[in-house]
């Protein structure tokens, strides 16, 4: 009888081996590891579920509990599968339409439980993880401003740069001369900046 457990926090391969190495060393058999999910061959008793908690949170991981919970992380793995897999993201897409279809569930349903759950709205969670996704592609200086624009299905290079200055306080030309070059960590994108 396989046990799933959704884990928050999950935004790269890296995670999932820190998750995978976490429930192994309490002696669960991992059957599948995926962003935000973890899934073993049979249920952990309350020591190794307590232990494996432990270290979790020590990398700053935790086991969600509840539907909710859950679904306000499946939420943002879409969403973050969505902008650092560029092969996915068409001129055309509607993150509404999306997410309701990949979820199964009414948009308003999903943008108010996100929005109780994490305190910004999934328009302003999207906004700030485009901007930590242009600030990743600035640094790696391989793109022109307005191919990132393009990338991130921004309507015009201004558009970026004005949306970039109001959540930065910096023009995309000023971040990238910053000896600072703060990128925040995916993990944080919802957390009040």
């Amino acid at each position: 009888m396989s046990t799933l457990f959704h884990i928050k926090n999950m935004v790269c391969d890296r995670c999932k081996h820190v998750v995978k190495t976490s429930f192994e060393k309490v002696g669960a058999q991992v059957t599948r590891v995926a962003l935000g999910e973890i899934e073993t061959s049979l249920p952990l008793s309350t020591s190794q579920l307590n232990s494996v908690n432990e270290t979790l949170e020590s990398f700053g991981f935790e086991i969600l509990d509840d539907k909710a919970s859950r679904t306000v992380e499946k939420i943002k793995t879409l969403l973050l599968q969505l902008f650092q897999n560029q092969s996915i993201v068409s001129p055309k897409i509607n993150y509404s339409d999306y997410l309701s279809e990949a979820l199964h569930r009414d948009y308003s349903g999903l943008s108010s439980l996100f929005s109780s759950q994490e305190g910004i709205t999934i328009e302003q969670y999207i906004i700030r993880q485009k901007i930590e996704r242009v600030k990743e592609l600035l640094m790696y200086d391989e793109q022109s401003l307005s191919q990132i624009a393009d990338t991130l299905q921004y309507s015009s290079a201004a558009h970026l740069s004005t949306q970039f200055k109001k959540v930065t306080g910096l023009t995309p030309s000023q971040y990238k001369q910053s000896a600072v070059n703060q990128r925040q960590s995916l993990d944080l994108v919802s957390k009040n900046i």
